[in-house]
């Protein structure tokens, strides 16, 4: 069974692709469950987003806002650090809203990503890949504040607040009318921290009691791109830990399963972040027995495919 959100409306802009972003189905999950008693546990396929991920919608948003204060006059620069899905969603957002975008990636990020990003028009530096995502936040904030910034407006998605709005008007609503407002509980997996603060907002604004949980790498060193590992990471300055109920810590390998089973059993071919957000859900479900819990599948499993040589 699949519900799609109801009394949600959006705006097309200027009949564009960006006004396909959001507005994605829920799906039950059944056979990744088990038995769980009356607990259901529904996912919000993020990866119909035309750019293939959940980051459509904060990129969307943070190009909005820019636009409309200006700070994209005279042909300035779009420049972000990103581990591929938010640079995926600039790249296309950024051709069909006539916005130059250059992306700091580290190197080792999944070949497909590049490849997309570079098909839609896009420079890409890449920083060491031994440094992750805070390597290329520190080479975006080199740019940033070098010789050349003036080429630049610094969108800065880990600090920038048009992240978790995009989904506090977006994402919330959507899963509160795609649950006709049964939604008891929401899981997400934590990289920007965007998806989880502004959905909580939202959900929170309209029913005080729903409960967040945060999903976590349980490690430093981990396999779950896109994640992060607070502890041992930069904080996202978006982050607000009161914004949410719980955290719980994944395993690279139970959010690898985890995918591949999503694939083989429910028919949704997914990334490792998507895998480790189910887990969590299901865990949540196994141990309470009752509830509608929502997660986000937050991209697709190719953008984690090499291309054949």
């Amino acid at each position: 069974m699949t519900l799609s959100p109801r009394n949600v409306a959006f705006a097309r802009l200027d009949d564009t692709v960006a006004g396909a972003v959001g507005n994605t189905p829920l799906v039950r999950l059944s056979r990744v469950v088990g038995d769980v008693g009356s607990a259901e546990v529904w996912a919000k396929l993020e990866f119909l987003n035309p750019g293939g991920s959940v980051k459509d919608r904060a990129a969307r948003q943070i190009l909005l806002d820019a636009r409309a204060r200006g700070d994209l006059d005279g042909g300035r620069i779009l420049l972000d650090s990103t581990s591929g899905n938010t640079g995926v969603a600039y790249a296309m957002l950024g051709a069909a809203m006539d916005v130059p975008v250059e992306l700091v990636m580290p190197e080792n990020v999944s070949p497909a990503r590049k490849a997309i990003i570079e098909a839609y028009g896009a420079t890409i530096r890449y920083s060491d890949p031994l440094e992750g995502s805070d390597g290329a936040i520190r080479l975006a904030k080199e740019l940033a504040s070098g010789p050349e910034r003036d080429r630049y407006w610094y969108a800065d998605q880990y600090g920038n607040p048009s992240n978790p709005r995009a989904h506090e008007l977006t994402t919330a609503p959507e899963i509160l009318g795609g649950t006709h407002g049964r939604v008891t509980h929401f899981v997400a997996a934590l990289g920007t921290s965007g998806t989880v603060m502004g959905t909580s907002r939202g959900l929170k604004r309209q029913k005080p009691s729903v409960h967040v949980t945060a999903v976590q790498p349980d490690a430093a060193f981990h396999g779950l791109e896109g994640m992060k590992h607070l502890a041992s990471s930069i904080v996202p300055s978006i982050y607000s830990e009161g914004d949410i109920d719980a955290t719980r810590f994944v395993s690279t390998e139970a959010g690898w399963d985890m995918a591949e089973r999503l694939a083989a059993e429910e028919a949704l071919p997914v990334g490792y972040s998507a895998g480790a957000a189910v887990v969590a859900a299901v865990a949540l479900a196994q141990e309470r027995q009752e509830g509608v819990i929502v997660t986000v599948l937050c991209d697709h499993a190719d953008r984690y495919n090499e291309k054949p040589s």
